[in-house]
C-alpha cells in the first residue's frame, strides 16, 4: 500500500539552519519500506490461516479486517497524539507499538489461537496508523511543496520494493510442505514476525537518536479549533476515494492466491500463486518509478482519471474472461494502483491550510477500506464465486474515476 503526503500546496515548513533533508528523507524512506513489507505479508497470512484453521474466505479475510480496521479506530486519536508529542516522538511510539504487536505472534503461534493472531494484527495496524499520520506530512515538508508528489513516489518506490519482495520471502518462510501438522503450520509464522519485531524496535531506537528537524504547519488563517476539514467537499469525496482505492488494492492482493488456486485459473499451488502476488506488487513498483518522473509534468487529476479507467477495464476483463487472460488482467491492476494514493491524497487536502493535519487524519482513517472491501469480496466469493466477486473492485475503481473527473471540481 502506498502512502500519502500532506498536500501539494505549501502546508508545512521545516525549521533547520542547513536545510539538509538527506538524513531525514533516508529515514522516512526506510520506514516506507518496513510498512510495505509488513502490509504485503498479510497476503500470505490470509491463505495460510485459511488452511491452518479451516476458514471460509470471509473469516480468513478477518486478517485484513483487523489490520486495516485499526486505522479506523486509531487514525484520529493518532492525529491528536502527534499534535501533543510531536512528529518525531510519534514515530518512536508508533514503531514501539508495532514491535509489540509483531512480538505477539510468538504466543499466538504457541497456543495456535486465531483470535490472538487477529489481536496481534490489530496492534500492528494501530502502530502503523500512528506512524503514517506522523510521516505523511513529514515527506511533504522535506523539500519544495511543488514536488511533494514526486518525493512521495520516490519513497513509494522503496515501499513497492518491499511489497514486491514480501510475498516471495513470506511464502518461503510460511508455506511449508503439504501434510504438515497444525503445530508446524503455526510455527512457520514465528520466525519472520520475530525478525520484524526486532527491526521495529531497532528503528525506534535509531529514530530517537537521529537529529530530525521540527515540522510546523502553516498556510491557512484558521486554527484547528476554528473549523473542520469536513467542511471541504473535495476532502469528503477524497476520503471516499481513499477508502475505495485501498479497499480495491488490498482485496486483489488478499484473494489472489486462493483465486489462482481455482481449477478455472489453472489450480496453482500457494507457492506458485504467491509469485503472481509479487508480480502484482512489482508492477506497482514500476509504476512508482515512472510516476516519480511523470507526476512532475502531468497533473495529478488527469493521471488519476487515466489509471482508474484502465483499472476498471482490467477488472471487467477479469470478470468476463478465464485462465491466463483473467489472471494477467488482475495482476496488471498493480500498475494502475501505483500512482493512485499520491494523486488522491494531495488533491484531497489541497488548500486546507492549518486544517491539513486534521484532514490527513481523516484520510488515514479511510484506509479502513482495506478492512471492509476484502470482506465484501470474500462474502461474494463464498456465495457467487471468485470471478463475480471482483464486481465490488470494479465499483471501487468506478468511484475513483468519478472523483478524478468530477469530485475535485464540486
Amino acid at each position: 500500500m502506498a502512502l500519502g503526503v500532506a498536500g501539494e500546496s505549501s502546508i508545512t515548513t521545516v525549521e533547520t539552519s542547513s536545510k539538509n533533508y538527506t538524513v531525514p528523507l533516508m529515514l522516512m524512506v526506510s520506514l516506507y519500506f518496513g510498512i510495505g513489507f509488513i502490509t504485503a505479508l498479510n497476503d500470505i497470512l490470509v491463505p495460510h490461516f485459511k488452511d491452518l484453521f479451516h476458514l471460509t474466505n470471509v473469516t480468513a479475510l478477518l486478517v485484513q479486517f483487523c489490520f486495516f480496521g485499526a486505522y479506523f479506530v486509531m487514525s484520529l486519536p493518532s492525529g491528536w497524539i502527534v499534535g501533543k508529542i510531536g512528529y518525531k516522538s510519534g514515530i518512536v511510539v508508533a514503531l514501539s507499538v508495532m514491535g509489540l504487536g509483531l512480538l505477539l505472534f510468538l504466543p499466538a503461534s504457541v497456543i495456535i489461537f486465531y483470535p490472538l493472531f487477529l489481536f496481534a494484527l490489530f496492534v500492528v495496524g494501530s502502530g502503523l496508523a500512528l506512524l503514517q499520520v506522523a510521516i505523511n506530512p513529514y515527506v511533504g515538508a522535506l523539500g519544495p511543496s511543488e514536488t511533494a508528489s514526486s518525493r512521495l513516489n520516490l519513497a513509494g518506490f522503496f515501499n513497492s520494493i518491499a511489497t514486491t519482495s514480501a510475498p516471495r520471502i513470506g511464502a518461503a518462510f510460511i508455506f511449508i510442505a503439504a501434510g504438515a501438522s497444525a503445530a508446524q503450520l503455526a510455527h512457520s509464522v514465528r520466525k519472520p514476525y520475530l525478525i520484524l519485531s526486532a527491526c521495529a524496535f531497532m528503528m525506534a531506537i535509531i529514530t530517537a537518536l537521529v537529529q530530525l528537524p521540527d515540522v510546523i504547519e502553516k498556510g491557512g488563517s484558521k486554527s484547528d479549533s476554528d473549523g473542520s476539514a469536513w467542511s471541504f467537499s473535495h476532502l469528503r469525496l477524497g476520503a471516499l476515494a481513499i477508502f475505495f482505492y485501498v479497499g480495491a488494492e488490498v482485496a486483489i492482493g488478499s484473494i489472489m492466491i486462493t483465486y489462482l488456486g481455482q481449477a478455472s485459473m489453472g489450480g496453482l499451488s500457494h507457492e506458485v500463486a504467491a509469485r503472481y502476488v509479487s508480480y502484482y506488487w512489482g508492477l506497482s513498483l514500476i509504476g512508482r518509478f515512472v510516476g516519480f518522473f511523470a507526476l512532475r509534468w502531468i497533473r495529478a487529476q488527469r493521471a488519476l482519471a487515466v489509471v482508474s479507467l484502465i483499472a476498471a477495464a482490467l477488472i471487467a476483463l477479469t470478470v468476463a474472461a478465464h485462465g491466463h487472460i483473467a489472471m494477467w488482467a488482475v495482476v496488471f491492476c498493480g500498475l494502475c494502483n501505483s500512482v493512485m494514493w499520491p494523486c488522491i491524497f494531495p488533491l484531497s487536502v489541497k488548500g486546507l491550510g492549518r486544517l491539513t493535519s486534521q484532514g490527513s487524519g481523516i484520510l488515514i482513517t479511510m484506509v479502513v477500506g482495506g478492512a471492509v472491501i476484502p470482506e465484501i469480496q470474500g462474502f461474494l466469493a463464498d456465495t457467487l464465486g471468485y470471478q463475480h466477486s471482483f464486481a465490488i473492485v470494479l465499483l471501487c475503481y468506478a468511484y475513483i474515476f468519478f472523483f478524478a473527473i468530477r469530485g475535485i471540481a464540486i
